[in-house]
């Protein structure tokens, strides 16, 4: 990622997150997200949110560069609620979960509050349009600079990338959504920031997907329940059974259950403790 102007440190210090799964999330709710990037808008200092989830702690775990690119990032929160339990566990809670499906919605709307254009990169064609469409409807004063559904390896590809930046460029928008997947859309924002210095990227997945409405989000009280990846599997089993039941279903169980093991032994230190104190 680029580095802060001079005098200047990155938005959170990497000291100052909560450790889980080996990667460091922000404690931080939905709105606190919201006006930290808002205000960061606001001075003209661009920056990057990561929303980790199981899945990409599973990623993380086996790959130091990717940790590396979510420790870049200015703002990690978790995606997830076994993330937030096991923080819990660990003594070191994090407020709430934190999803790049529900910031599309929220950073928006600040952004039509405050005039600032946004721009939406990913998605099948047609799928950012009807994004963009819905985020309109919902927030009529949105600016949407621009829509762009590269094709899938696009990636890959000097030239089509250079396309997307001078689309991107062309566009100037302070707040970029770009739904990618992890870690492709991670690794494409680091590319990308240098171009726009003083915009927001964030790494939102499925996000634009859902607000258009062509994948169907998991009612919210299976999300808070840690379930909406059971919701996602019933709906698309063929993509998603690997991953969710070979994958991060059995991380997700050694996590909790390191985290629940750990906690118990540390539960007697802690009044040990408070017992030789009084």
């Amino acid at each position: 990622m680029p580095e802060p102007p001079l005098g200047e440190s990155r938005l959170t210090d990497l000291d100052d997150r909560v450790k889980v799964a080996g990667i460091r999330l922000d404690a931080l709710t939905e709105a606190q997200v919201v006006d930290e990037v808002m205000t960061a808008i606001e001075r003209g200092r661009g920056g990057h949110v990561v929303t980790p989830n199981v899945d990409i702690c599973r990623a993380v775990s086996r790959n130091p560069s990717l940790r590396a690119l979510v420790d870049g990032a200015d703002l990690a929160v978790a995606d997830g609620m076994p993330l937030v339990w096991t923080a819990r566990l660990l003594g070191s809670p994090l407020p709430a979960r934190v999803t790049g499906a529900d910031l599309i919605w929220s950073l928006s709307g600040a952004a039509a509050a405050r005039g600032l254009p946004i721009y939406l990169v990913g998605g099948r064609p047609g799928v950012a349009d009807a994004a963009r469409d819905a985020l309109v409807a919902r927030h009529p004063a949105l600016v949407v600079a621009g829509v762009d559904a590269p094709p899938y390896g696009f990636d890959t590809c000097p030239e089509a990338v250079a396309r997307v930046r001078a689309r991107l460029v062309a566009a100037r928008p302070s707040l970029v959504f770009v739904g990618l997947g992890f870690p492709r859309q991670d690794r494409l924002i680091t590319t990308l920031r240098d171009d726009l210095p003083g915009a927001w990227f964030v790494g939102c997945g499925s996000a634009i997907a859902f607000a258009a409405g062509s994948v169907r989000r998991a009612p919210a009280w299976m999300g808070d329940h840690g379930l909406e990846w059971l919701f996602r599997l019933v709906s698309e089993p063929k993509r998603l059974a690997r991953r969710y039941l070979v994958d991060d279903l059995p991380f997700a169980l050694r996590l909790l259950a390191t985290s629940l093991l750990r906690h118990r032994a540390e539960d007697p230190r802690r009044r040990d403790a408070m017992r030789a104190a009084r």
